[in-house]
């Protein structure tokens, strides 16, 4: 058999052809299901009472079939070696051509022909064989070889059973079709779906080159607290818990700033660290309840070093994981468009993005009372409580943020949204912070961090008072990171990149739950 040359008819699923088989969402829901499963079982039995294991305990491999398609890919057709191999992979696709049957067999990576002589393996052999079901884990022992047409197969000698598969696999054509399905029962979405393999593939890399990099700059990677005393480095309302032995209140984290700093002031100098975060918000495309955050930290730098870094480590990541700086970006509108990273990236101020779309210079320092009408204008709702800077955000995030396709620097935040970080040395209403955009989504997050004692305090303040007054996510006073800032906290900046909405980008896809192995969905009703 000629990987992908045959029809569909010529393919079994289980023990039928796939022509004979009920629609997909029949075999597993309903009695096509029941019945292939009562097939598969009553097979598991009869090899068990024939003193065959379904279940051994272990195969010793040589090669994978990576390895193997490097060293043999450029055989040519026709050809027999001598060369022994052992492999094992899943059963993917199976054709009985009387005396021979091929197969094809899919480990981690790659796939290779199996061709299995009735000669070769024997009359017992031969007829278990023929016997097994697609979605079986199978080891062969075997000579590399190419059939006529070129195809790389492994010329079976012996061959084990490794687990026996009971439920049949998803339609090979038609897949899963219900994404919840698909996001719910990931197992089964991995074995069927080649984009998905690879959407997890690129994350897998993208993490491994941020870690590449930051490890060649010198940073120490760590490890902090995920129960949080007190829930701070975010504006995001967190999961809250109970420790018993010690009957406190605990928080699940919802950023990684505060800890990581507390180093930078114990003489560390460069942290990294690349973690769950938790926030018990909506669940949307571009947003999950957990979800991953690298957070770096570098002492004697600010906010320019750190825009620098998120451009490196980004760019990078895109080259390692796909071999190209060009990644396809979703728009609003539907559309997609192709963005090359390598080139220059934009900066923009906040408010001059916001004077951009709404034609009316915006500063904090204005009156609060002329912002809400420009936000009225605008139809953007304000709170009562808010202050000017807040209210720029917001008019910010209505007006100008599904702008920004090519990546975007944001920055000058107010002093208001931004408790964390330092006062610009040149406007003391603005900060020096930026937010990343591209695609219009947020990916990063990263400032001069504010190391003054006393105007932390007062900051924090701030947040609690906004917290008492009913704003559930906002921080309170941390008093250990307090006393940590007065033992002195040098010049330092600060970064924090959203790892899963890079790994959207770089594999271009538009949900979340696309590069999260696990998202986190409904209960399912059994």
């Amino acid at each position: 058999m000629e990987r992908g040359k045959a029809g569909r008819s010529h393919y079994r699923q289980g023990t039928v052809s796939s022509d004979d088989l009920p629609p997909t969402d029949d075999i597993h829901t309903g009695s096509g299901l029941v019945a292939e499963k009562a097939k598969r079982l009553q097979k598991l039995d009869g090899l068990r009472e024939q003193g065959t294991n379904p279940y051994p305990y272990r195969f010793d491999r040589t090669t994978t079939l990576r390895d193997l398609r490097h060293e043999f890919g450029a055989l040519e057709a026709g050809t027999e070696t001598e060369h022994q191999v052992a492999a094992a992979g899943r059963v993917m696709l199976l054709r009985d051509s009387g005396k021979l049957v091929f197969a094809t067999m899919r480990d981690r990576d790659d796939e290779v022909q199996l061709f299995i002589s009735k000669a070769v393996v024997g009359d017992e052999a031969f007829d278990a064989i023929k016997d097994l079901d697609l979605g079986d884990w199978v080891g062969v022992h075997g000579t590399v070889m190419t059939t006529r047409k070129g195809e790389l197969s492994v010329k079976v000698e012996r061959l084990e059973l490794l687990s026996k598969s009971i439920r049949p696999m998803p339609d090979k054509w038609h897949g899963l079709t219900d994404t919840d399905t698909r996001f719910r029962q990931r197992y089964a979405d991995l074995i069927v779906n080649d984009d998905a393999r690879r959407n997890f593939r690129i994350r897998h890399e993208v993490i491994a080159s941020f870690r590449r990099t930051l490890h060649g700059r010198g940073y120490i990677e760590v490890e902090t607290p995920v129960l949080h005393v007190e829930a701070g480095g975010a504006h995001a309302r967190p999961f809250i818990t109970h420790h018993n032995t010690l009957d406190m209140q605990l928080y699940l984290r919802i950023a990684l700033e505060l800890h990581l700093k507390r180093l930078i002031v114990g003489g560390m100098e460069r942290v990294f660290e690349i973690g769950r975060i938790f926030r018990n918000e909506g669940i949307s495309t571009r947003h999950n309840p957990e979800f991953t955050m690298m957070e770096l930290y570098q002492a004697f730098a600010d906010v320019e070093d750190v825009i620098e870094i998120t451009e490196t480590l980004i760019t990078q990541a895109a080259i390692d994981a796909t071999g190209s700086s060009v990644v396809t970006v979703f728009r609003p509108d539907g559309g997609t468009e192709a963005i090359d990273l390598a080139q220059p990236w934009r900066r923009a101020r906040m408010i001059d993005l916001v004077e951009e779309a709404t034609g009316v210079a915006v500063h904090p320092s204005q009156p609060v009372e002329d912002l809400r009408a420009l936000a009225a204008q605008h139809g953007v709702s304000v709170n009562p409580r808010w202050g000017s800077g807040k209210i720029i955000e917001e008019l910010f995030e209505h007006t100008a943020e599904h702008t920004l396709i090519a990546p975007t620097f944001v920055t000058g935040h107010p002093v208001e949204i931004s408790p964390l970080a330092r006062v610009d040395r040149n406007d003391p209403y603005l900060t020096e912070r930026f937010e990343l955009f591209v695609g219009a989504r947020e990916l990063a997050n990263g400032y001069s961090e504010l190391n003054d004692p006393v105007e932390q305090r007062l900051r924090f303040e701030d947040e609690q008072a906004a917290k008492d007054a009913g704003d559930a996510e906002r921080g309170s006073v941390d008093e250990d990171y307090l006393r940590a800032l007065e033992y002195g906290l040098p010049p330092t900046g600060g970064l924090g990149i959203g790892m899963d909405r890079v790994a959207m980008l770089i594999a271009g896809v538009n949900s979340i739950k696309e590069v999260i192995l696990f998202p986190t969905l409904r209960p399912e009703v059994f």
